[in-house]
């Protein structure tokens, strides 16, 4: 038995690859494609995958209507939060791959997820998730850290949601950070943002990237750079397919799609 999923924010460039990735597992089967901007047209532009009488919706009634069971949600922030409540007051399993939520949304999203669960993951690339365990692990080896993200020139925020939960990861692993040695900044801005334990963030917005962390550890004589690349947005498809048929064996909420690979 397959089960029932639908995409918020299916007419979107992740949202596209979201669509496809449903249809061709087999384990899934795609029964909602909602978005406002494209709806009442064919679900036909994601490849010729779906019938001419599939149409897009803009209502997240849409579902309940067609028994929704997991819905994958790649749209806005606050889009997004009202999106997570609907799905939880109607108990559906909810995987959101939208960036930006605080430690008090995630709080507000325990105490709504009580009849279904949900997930949300700052990145849903299999290499993002394997780097953020090992910088765990290396983080207590050495004295200094710094995070470099790459992305395409279309990303709206910065540092990027995956970047900062690097920082948060490392911080919790290790305290022992040497203090920033610089005294002037002849440029305002120029030794980046600090994150989780006053870690450095440098943000790189260019166009050819997709997504990219780079993690540069330096201790004394030594450094260690470990980094992971994304080329393009069917990178993702993996983990937003494991969380889809994983997310009802994880009761609540979980953050980062870590313990769906058992690290």
């Amino acid at each position: 038995m397959t089960i029932n999923v639908g995409v918020i924010g299916a007419g979107g460039r992740m949202g596209l690859e979201v669509c496809k990735a449903v249809d061709a597992d087999p384990g899934l089967s795609l029964v909602a494609a909602i978005d406002p901007g494209v709806a009442g047209k064919p679900v036909v532009r994601t490849a010729d995958l779906f019938d001419a009488s599939f149409l897009y919706s803009d209502n997240l009634s849409a579902l309940v209507d067609s028994g929704c069971e997991v819905s994958i949600d790649f749209t806005h922030l606050d889009i997004s939060k009202g999106n997570a409540e609907f799905c939880a007051e109607n108990g559906i399993n909810a995987v959101i791959g939208t960036s930006g939520f605080t430690e008090a949304d995630i709080a507000k999203l325990e105490t709504l997820f009580k009849n279904s669960n949900c997930l949300v993951a700052p990145n849903f690339g299999i290499t993002a998730v394997l780097l953020k365990h090992l910088c765990t692990i290396a983080a207590p080896f050495f004295d200094t850290a710094e995070i470099i993200e790459l992305h395409h020139d279309g990303k709206k925020d910065a540092p990027s949601g995956t970047a900062m939960d690097l920082a948060i990861s490392m911080a919790a692993a290790s305290s022992e950070w040497a203090q920033d040695p610089t005294e002037v900044e002849n440029i305002p801005g120029s030794r980046g943002a600090k994150g989780a334990g006053d870690i450095p963030i440098h943000a790189v917005r260019m166009r050819g990237m997709t997504a990219h962390q780079e993690v540069i550890f330096g201790t004394e004589g030594q450094t260690m750079t470990l980094r992971q690349d994304s080329y393009n947005r069917e990178s993702f498809m993996p983990g937003v397919v494991l969380a889809a048929n994983k997310i009802s064996e994880h009761p609540g909420v979980t953050v980062g799609l870590q313990s769906y690979l058992g690290i």
